[in-house]
Protein backbone atom coordinates (compact mmCIF):
# COMPACT_ATOMS: atom_id res chain seq x y z
CA UNK A 1 0.00 0.00 0.00
CA UNK A 2 1.32 3.55 -0.93
CA UNK A 3 1.94 5.24 1.56
CA UNK A 4 0.00 8.54 0.59
CA UNK A 5 -2.99 5.76 0.53
CA UNK A 6 -2.45 4.77 4.39
CA UNK A 7 -2.32 7.78 5.03
CA UNK A 8 -5.86 8.73 4.07
CA UNK A 9 -6.90 5.49 7.06
CA UNK A 10 -9.24 7.18 9.66
CA UNK A 11 -10.94 3.99 10.73
CA UNK A 12 -9.98 0.43 10.05
CA UNK A 13 -12.36 -2.71 11.38
CA UNK A 14 -12.97 -6.20 9.79
CA UNK A 15 -16.12 -4.76 8.23
CA UNK A 16 -14.74 -1.60 7.13
CA UNK A 17 -12.84 1.27 6.35
CA UNK A 18 -13.25 5.06 6.93
CA UNK A 19 -10.96 7.20 4.21
CA UNK A 20 -10.13 10.91 4.03
CA UNK A 21 -10.52 11.18 0.37
CA UNK A 22 -8.25 13.99 -1.08
CA UNK A 23 -10.01 16.69 -3.03
CA UNK A 24 -10.12 16.29 -6.73
CA UNK A 25 -9.95 12.73 -6.84
CA UNK A 26 -13.01 10.92 -8.14
CA UNK A 27 -14.44 8.08 -6.03
CA UNK A 28 -15.37 5.86 -9.27
CA UNK A 29 -13.82 6.62 -13.35
CA UNK A 30 -15.47 9.61 -15.10
CA UNK A 31 -16.34 10.08 -18.70
CA UNK A 32 -12.97 11.68 -19.17
CA UNK A 33 -10.71 8.94 -17.82
CA UNK A 34 -7.81 9.88 -15.34
CA UNK A 35 -7.10 8.25 -12.07
CA UNK A 36 -9.82 7.44 -9.43
CA UNK A 37 -10.26 5.91 -5.93
CA UNK A 38 -11.35 2.65 -7.62
CA UNK A 39 -7.49 2.67 -8.99
CA UNK A 40 -6.36 1.84 -5.64
CA UNK A 41 -9.03 -0.40 -3.95
CA UNK A 42 -6.95 -3.72 -4.88
CA UNK A 43 -4.33 -2.24 -2.56
CA UNK A 44 -6.80 -1.73 0.18
CA UNK A 45 -8.12 -5.36 0.05
CA UNK A 46 -5.34 -6.85 2.16
CA UNK A 47 -6.05 -10.49 1.37
CA UNK A 48 -9.71 -10.07 1.45
CA UNK A 49 -12.15 -12.44 -0.85
CA UNK A 50 -13.79 -9.47 -2.27
CA UNK A 51 -12.00 -5.64 -2.44
CA UNK A 52 -13.43 -2.67 -0.34
CA UNK A 53 -16.67 -0.67 -1.91
CA UNK A 54 -18.04 2.90 -1.24
CA UNK A 55 -21.11 2.72 0.51
CA UNK A 56 -22.13 6.53 -0.30
CA UNK A 57 -20.89 9.16 -2.83
CA UNK A 58 -18.57 11.79 -2.59
CA UNK A 59 -18.47 14.82 -4.80
CA UNK A 60 -15.17 14.63 -7.07
CA UNK A 61 -14.17 18.42 -5.51
CA UNK A 62 -15.39 17.34 -1.91
CA UNK A 63 -12.60 16.49 0.71
CA UNK A 64 -12.85 14.27 3.77
CA UNK A 65 -14.77 11.13 5.20
CA UNK A 66 -15.56 8.42 2.74
CA UNK A 67 -16.88 4.92 4.58
CA UNK A 68 -16.37 1.91 2.50
CA UNK A 69 -17.32 -1.67 3.34
CA UNK A 70 -14.95 -4.47 3.09
CA UNK A 71 -16.84 -7.37 3.39
CA UNK A 72 -20.39 -8.32 1.36
CA UNK A 73 -22.47 -8.69 4.46
CA UNK A 74 -20.64 -5.33 5.85
CA UNK A 75 -21.54 -3.46 2.40
CA UNK A 76 -25.12 -4.25 2.67
CA UNK A 77 -25.05 -3.60 6.58
CA UNK A 78 -23.49 -0.04 5.74
CA UNK A 79 -25.53 0.58 2.69
CA UNK A 80 -28.43 0.64 4.65
CA UNK A 81 -27.67 2.36 7.20
CA UNK A 82 -27.73 5.04 4.60
CA UNK A 83 -30.67 4.34 3.41
CA UNK A 84 -32.37 4.39 6.36
CA UNK A 85 -30.66 7.76 7.54
CA UNK A 86 -28.39 6.13 10.58
CA UNK A 87 -25.51 7.79 9.35
CA UNK A 88 -24.68 11.08 10.84
CA UNK A 89 -22.73 13.46 8.94
CA UNK A 90 -20.74 16.71 9.43
CA UNK A 91 -19.43 19.35 6.95
CA UNK A 92 -17.56 22.06 7.25
CA UNK A 93 -17.66 24.98 4.33
CA UNK A 94 -16.16 28.08 3.65
CA UNK A 95 -18.90 30.25 1.81
CA UNK A 96 -18.48 33.45 0.35
CA UNK A 97 -19.47 36.62 2.43
CA UNK A 98 -21.70 37.87 5.80
CA UNK A 99 -24.17 34.73 6.30
CA UNK A 100 -26.74 36.54 7.93
CA UNK A 101 -27.73 34.83 11.59
CA UNK A 102 -26.03 32.06 13.25
CA UNK A 103 -28.09 28.96 12.87
CA UNK A 104 -30.95 27.50 10.84
CA UNK A 105 -32.03 25.13 8.85
CA UNK A 106 -32.76 24.84 4.45
CA UNK A 107 -35.19 23.15 3.61
CA UNK A 108 -35.74 23.06 -0.62
CA UNK A 109 -36.19 20.29 -2.47
CA UNK A 110 -33.64 19.95 -5.15
CA UNK A 111 -34.00 18.61 -9.14
CA UNK A 112 -31.13 17.62 -11.80
CA UNK A 113 -31.51 19.75 -14.47
CA UNK A 114 -29.53 19.51 -18.17
CA UNK A 115 -29.17 21.25 -21.02
CA UNK A 116 -26.45 20.88 -24.23
CA UNK A 117 -25.09 24.20 -23.40
CA UNK A 118 -24.13 24.23 -19.64
CA UNK A 119 -24.43 20.13 -18.65
CA UNK A 120 -26.18 19.15 -15.60
CA UNK A 121 -26.52 20.70 -12.39
CA UNK A 122 -28.88 20.52 -9.42
CA UNK A 123 -31.04 23.28 -8.77
CA UNK A 124 -33.87 24.09 -5.57
CA UNK A 125 -37.47 23.43 -7.35
CA UNK A 126 -40.49 22.09 -5.49
CA UNK A 127 -40.64 19.18 -8.00
CA UNK A 128 -37.37 18.08 -6.76
CA UNK A 129 -36.81 15.59 -3.83
CA UNK A 130 -37.04 16.46 -0.57
CA UNK A 131 -34.07 18.08 0.96
CA UNK A 132 -33.36 18.95 4.52
CA UNK A 133 -30.24 20.68 5.79
CA UNK A 134 -29.15 22.35 9.25
CA UNK A 135 -26.65 24.85 9.51
CA UNK A 136 -24.23 26.83 12.24
CA UNK A 137 -21.92 29.59 11.93
CA UNK A 138 -18.29 28.70 13.22
CA UNK A 139 -16.69 31.94 12.74
CA UNK A 140 -16.83 34.74 10.34
CA UNK A 141 -14.02 36.87 8.38
CA UNK A 142 -14.69 39.96 5.94
CA UNK A 143 -16.10 38.38 3.03
CA UNK A 144 -16.42 34.86 4.78
CA UNK A 145 -18.10 32.75 6.64
CA UNK A 146 -17.21 29.64 8.39
CA UNK A 147 -19.93 26.94 8.33
CA UNK A 148 -20.98 23.58 9.95
CA UNK A 149 -23.79 21.71 7.67
CA UNK A 150 -25.21 18.82 9.01
CA UNK A 151 -27.22 17.49 5.70
CA UNK A 152 -30.48 15.62 7.20
CA UNK A 153 -31.06 13.95 3.12
CA UNK A 154 -28.41 12.78 1.26
CA UNK A 155 -29.33 14.35 -2.37
CA UNK A 156 -26.60 15.27 -4.90
CA UNK A 157 -24.64 18.57 -4.74
CA UNK A 158 -26.99 19.05 -1.76
CA UNK A 159 -25.05 21.05 0.61
CA UNK A 160 -23.58 23.13 -2.43
CA UNK A 161 -26.85 24.32 -3.65
CA UNK A 162 -28.22 24.68 -0.20
CA UNK A 163 -25.15 27.28 0.47
CA UNK A 164 -25.66 29.54 -2.87
CA UNK A 165 -29.58 28.76 -1.76
CA UNK A 166 -29.06 30.95 1.37
CA UNK A 167 -27.28 33.73 -1.10
CA UNK A 168 -23.74 32.59 -0.05
CA UNK A 169 -21.72 29.79 -2.53
CA UNK A 170 -19.25 27.85 -1.45
CA UNK A 171 -15.84 29.34 -1.81
CA UNK A 172 -14.03 28.11 -5.00
CA UNK A 173 -17.46 26.18 -6.41
CA UNK A 174 -17.61 27.61 -9.93
CA UNK A 175 -20.65 25.31 -10.80
CA UNK A 176 -23.14 27.19 -8.12
CA UNK A 177 -21.37 30.78 -8.09
CA UNK A 178 -18.65 30.43 -5.74
CA UNK A 179 -15.65 31.54 -8.01
CA UNK A 180 -12.87 29.77 -9.43
CA UNK A 181 -10.28 27.56 -7.08
CA UNK A 182 -10.55 24.63 -5.37
CA UNK A 183 -14.06 23.87 -3.40
CA UNK A 184 -13.66 24.56 0.06
CA UNK A 185 -16.13 21.83 1.22
CA UNK A 186 -15.07 18.86 3.45
CA UNK A 187 -16.59 16.26 4.59
CA UNK A 188 -15.68 16.69 8.39
CA UNK A 189 -17.17 13.96 10.76
CA UNK A 190 -19.13 10.66 10.36
CA UNK A 191 -20.68 8.48 12.49
CA UNK A 192 -23.05 5.24 12.21
CA UNK A 193 -23.93 1.81 13.54
CA UNK A 194 -21.66 -1.11 11.30
CA UNK A 195 -21.95 -4.51 11.83
CA UNK A 196 -19.40 -4.52 15.02
CA UNK A 197 -20.19 -1.34 16.28
CA UNK A 198 -20.27 2.36 15.91
CA UNK A 199 -18.32 3.69 13.16
CA UNK A 200 -16.82 7.16 13.80
CA UNK A 201 -14.30 9.16 12.10
CA UNK A 202 -13.49 13.12 11.68
CA UNK A 203 -11.00 14.17 8.84
CA UNK A 204 -8.36 17.05 9.07
CA UNK A 205 -9.00 20.08 7.55
CA UNK A 206 -7.25 20.10 3.92
CA UNK A 207 -4.24 22.55 3.07
CA UNK A 208 -5.97 24.29 1.02
CA UNK A 209 -8.58 25.54 3.14
CA UNK A 210 -6.56 25.89 6.21
CA UNK A 211 -5.75 29.45 5.33
CA UNK A 212 -9.79 30.88 5.42
CA UNK A 213 -10.83 28.95 8.07
CA UNK A 214 -7.81 30.67 10.33
CA UNK A 215 -9.26 34.26 8.63
CA UNK A 216 -12.28 32.63 10.09
CA UNK A 217 -11.40 31.83 13.86
CA UNK A 218 -10.45 28.59 13.04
Amino acid sequence: MPDWLAATILHESPAAYVLNKPAGLPVHPGPRGGPSLEDWLPALQNGRRHLPRPVHRLDTDTAGCLVLGRTKPGIAALAQAFEKHLARKTYWAVLRGDVAGDAGTIDAPLLKRSSAADGWRMVVDAKGQPAVTDWRVLGRAPGLSWLEFHPRTGRTHQIRVHAAHLGHPILGDARYGGGEGVLHLLARAIALPGPEGEIAATAPVPAHMEKAIRACGG
